[in-house]
């Protein structure tokens, strides 16, 4: 509401347009060393974690913006963001604490956490390449309003088809390209067996597999997921490839070894397809994945003078 009564600026919000490179250039010029080096030395020792950090860049910004509303917790009086059931499995909180720990030793109240998890999102994967691999501009601040329904209502889904997706993505001012694009995240990360074993079993109430999956790769996901109802066991969203970022997710998907409905849904549509296509050699992907996580990470932010600087990331001002 804040947003809507500041008129034409809350137009350069949303579009990230008061978003630049460089921001603590003067506030804290040893911001984004600060930022690069932890999550460096935290993937170091923990591989899993650029895709954990991904992860809550795209959940932070899907809801209220890149604002840092995925980081509160919960209190007496509000169900915040991270209790929602597509947050539960978050990680990596440890690391954007330990991050706003020192930023606020060093230069204090000037470093958003909202900016910090943009940063560390590009940090954790590009330290595989040992070199950035996207451009993140800076200057969001943090939001005060963190609801675990919101996060409901605006995450896309793993059991998503493409119309919903395509509308999710559109509510963000995100194309089908960006969709296809952004998709390619599951190069890297697990998922629940929870989250697709209904593709392996009595998919149309016949005893059967989804069609659209491949067949021999629905019976080796049947020998790690037992049941409907296992929410424990976890397996490689991009088979062959789950912890090296790269264009292999699309290769996956040309073979029907799309984890998800919502990965498989990219094939049902001509345009998404195409893209899918284009998307199979790394140079491609690691250029258009710029594009579109720059775009992403400039929704509905908050910049100026609105939101403010959390002290605590988990806590509102």
């Amino acid at each position: 509401m804040v947003l809507l009564v500041l008129g034409l600026i809350f137009v350069g919000d949303c579009n990230g347009d008061e978003l630049k490179k460089h921001f603590y250039e003067r506030s804290c010029p040893l911001a984004e060393e600060i930022v690069q080096n932890i999550t460096w030395k935290h993937v170091a020792t923990n591989s899993a974690l650029p895709a954990k950090l991904l992860r809550m860049h795209f959940h932070d910004c899907f809801v209220r913006g890149c604002d840092g509303s995925v980081l509160v917790d919960s209190t007496a009086n509000n169900t915040a963001e991270k209790a929602a059931i597509p947050n539960l499995s978050l990680a990596g909180f440890d690391v954007i604490d330990e991050i706003k720990t020192q930023l606020e030793t060093t230069c204090p109240g000037k470093v958003s956490c909202a900016d910090i998890v943009a940063l560390a999102a590009r940090d954790s994967v590009s330290f595989q390449f040992n070199k950035s691999m996207w451009e993140v501009l800076t200057g969001r601040r943090d939001g005060n309003i963190s609801r675990a329904s919101e996060a409901l209502a605006n995450i896309p889904s793993p059991s998503s088809n493409f119309t919903t997706l395509q509308q999710n993505f559109a509510n963000k001012n995100l194309s089908i390209h960006d969709l296809v694009v952004l998709s390619g995240a599951h190069t890297i990360g697990v998922g629940h067996c929870n989250l697709f074993s209904n593709r392996l079993y009595n998919f149309t109430g016949k005893g059967d597999s989804d069609p659209s999956l491949n067949s021999t790769y629905a019976a080796f996901l049947k020998t790690k997921c037992k049941s409907l109802s296992d929410t424990t066991t976890t397996v490689p969203m991009d088979p062959g490839s789950g912890l090296t970022f790269d264009s292999h997710y699309y290769i996956s998907l040309k073979q029907k070894e799309g984890l998800f409905q919502s990965d498989a849904a990219l094939l049902t549509n001509h345009d998404a397809s195409d893209y899918v296509d284009k998307l199979l050699a790394n140079e491609e992907f690691f250029t258009k994945f710029g594009e579109s996580i720059k775009r992403m990470g400039a929704i509905e932010v908050l910049t100026g003078n609105s939101g403010n600087i959390r002290t605590k990331c988990s806590v509102v001002n």
